[in-house]
């Protein structure tokens, strides 16, 4: 069996040439590596389980992580940790060390208190969303039999942006909610303060993150389109290029709970769509959403289709 040891300096390019190897449909680079893993504020290189072969050759790793800097407030999550990705080299599989690796993760979030277990969509630098079955049955096999169980599933989707032209229906439904008194263009720094506000507390608080780090890391401010009503209230927005600078990647997208069912979602959708097709985009995509949920509807009646289906993990530990 392989010798398993944590993260250390100089370990991260072999990580990096197994990870390619292990997994070529989901590949990484060194730089999306370093931010997404290194940098990570928590990030702990004893989390990192690595296994070598008696030759000294990387041949599989599993990443545990728990709390260290809390995502709002103070609030550390003390019981829950994740598995965020795992692997092992196709020369090294069926021996056993995929187990072992996992086994050791999750002995280390054991070790460090936590009571249960998320695979995998811990924030703010989750590499998949969950458990993608379909290109990896042999994880989904060793995740079964360790006992994690499936909570919810998510789907990735993508639309085609060749040809793209904004539709007729939603040029008539932006007049009319213009002349109406609704405001929707592109933020002001002012607007950033309530937008922020809205992600955050309509939404989930690593939005409001992900929005405000994209913004302070240069993302223009008109690949944000924001929709204000008549009272002055911003009760949505859509935009693109927040994650990674992935100027195709859309999202974060939301609408205030009262103010759906009135055609406003499609809009903020349509209207970043056409800005993403200016910029020279062939394509928009995003990694999660509730293949059933009113988004993933939304989603559907405006060109996007399934592309991966995710299965999000838990097991009590």
């Amino acid at each position: 069996m392989p010798r398993i040891t944590g993260f250390r300096v100089g370990d991260g390019p072999a990580v990096v040439a197994a990870w390619r190897l292990a997994m070529p449909v989901d590949l990484i680079s060194e730089e999306r590596f370093r931010d997404l893993v290194l940098l990570d504020p928590n990030f702990d290189p004893s989390g990192l389980r690595l296994a070598w072969s008696p030759e000294g050759e990387l041949v599989g790793a599993a990443y545990a992580v728990r709390r260290r800097t809390a995502m709002a407030g103070t609030d550390l999550e003390s019981a829950r940790g994740w598995l965020v990705f795992f692997f092992v080299v196709p020369s090294a599989r069926r021996a056993g060390i995929g187990r072992a690796l996992v086994s050791s993760a999750l002995d280390w979030l054991r070790a460090h208190g936590r009571r249960e277990v998320l695979f995998s969509p811990y924030t703010p630098n989750y590499v998949l969303p969950g458990l993608d079955r379909e290109t990896y049955p042999d994880a989904a096999k060793l995740l079964d039999a360790l006992g994690f169980v499936t909570r919810y599933q998510a789907v990735a989707m993508d639309r085609s942006l060749v040809g793209y032209a904004l539709p007729d229906e939603i040029r008539d439904r932006l007049s009319a909610l213009r002349a109406s008194g609704w405001h929707i263009g592109t933020p002001r720094a002012d607007d950033l303060v309530d937008l922020v506000a809205l992600a955050a507390d309509e939404f989930n608080v690593d939005w409001a993150r992900a929005i405000r780090e994209a913004v302070v890391a240069g993302l223009p401010l008109d690949r944000i389109v924001i929709a204000r009503e008549p009272s002055g209230a911003l009760v949505g927005w859509a935009m693109h290029g927040a994650y990674e600078h992935a100027v195709e990647r859309f999202g974060p997208f939301g609408v205030r709970e009262d103010q759906r069912g009135n055609g406003l979602g499609k809009v903020l959708l349509h209207l970043t769509l056409e800005r993403m097709r200016a910029l020279g985009a062939h394509s928009a995509w995003f990694l999660w959403t509730g293949e059933w949920s009113p988004a993933g509807y939304l989603y559907r009646a405006s060109g996007f289709s399934v592309t991966r289906r995710f299965d999000v993990m838990r097991k009590e530990l």
